[in-house]
Formats: structure tokens, sequence, C-alpha cells
């Protein structure tokens, strides 16, 4: 299940008039019998959060540059350089993040699919 709760009243002329919207994923599968069934959902669950609070840190780097931006005093400016390297290295460990949440996704199904087919 995924629910969305968004804002309305887009104005493209600054992130201070954009919409927060914010994301809830919640996994609810049948748990497997036996040890170790739920282990998968806690890997996605703590993924999730892991992707949450990089974006989150984002939001706020993003609103740091901004804010520096519309200072236009020079060594804010100047701050902006690490403040947006430390942007693109955060965008880095996104895709991994959802690269791994992927390829454990994929596995988990690819072994489900193989333990429901007759022998």
């Amino acid at each position: 299940m995924t629910t969305r709760d968004s804002s309305s009243g887009l104005d493209s002329s600054s992130m201070d008039d954009q919409p927060s919207t914010k994301r809830t994923v919640s996994l609810d599968p049948e748990p497997e019998p036996g040890p170790g069934g739920e282990a998968w959902v806690d890997n996605f669950n703590r993924s999730f959060r892991q992707v949450q609070a990089v974006l989150d840190r984002n939001r706020a780097l993003i609103q740091q540059v901004n804010d520096n931006h519309q200072s236009r005093i020079p060594a804010n400016m100047v701050k902006n350089v690490a403040l947006i390297q430390d942007i693109n290295g955060n965008i880095s460990k996104v895709v991994s993040l959802y690269s791994d949440l992927s390829s454990d996704f994929s596995s988990v199904f690819r072994n489900k699919d193989g333990d429901d087919k007759p022998n």
C-alpha cells in the first residue's frame, strides 16, 4: 500500500512555494512460516527508512542552497559548492539504496517462485 499526501498551490518561482509531499510505504505481506519469514520485510523497511532519511537531508541542503543563493553574499555562494557536492553524494547513495532494494526484491520473489514450483 502506498499513500501520498500532497498540498496544492504550485508556483515554480521558488522552492518555498513547492508543495510538500509525504510518502509512506507499507508492506503488508503474509509472513512466511518458519524462522526468519519476516526478515525480508524488515530489510525493506530499513532500506526505505534509509532512503527517506537521505531524501530529507537533501531537502534541507537544497533549502540551504536556496537561502544562500538568495542572500547574494559571496561567502554563502562559496558554501553552496560544498552543499551541492553533498547533495550529489546523497543522490548517489539513494541510487545505490534503490539498486540494492531492487535486487533484494527480485531475489525474494525469484526464491519464492522457486519454492512454489513442484519438484
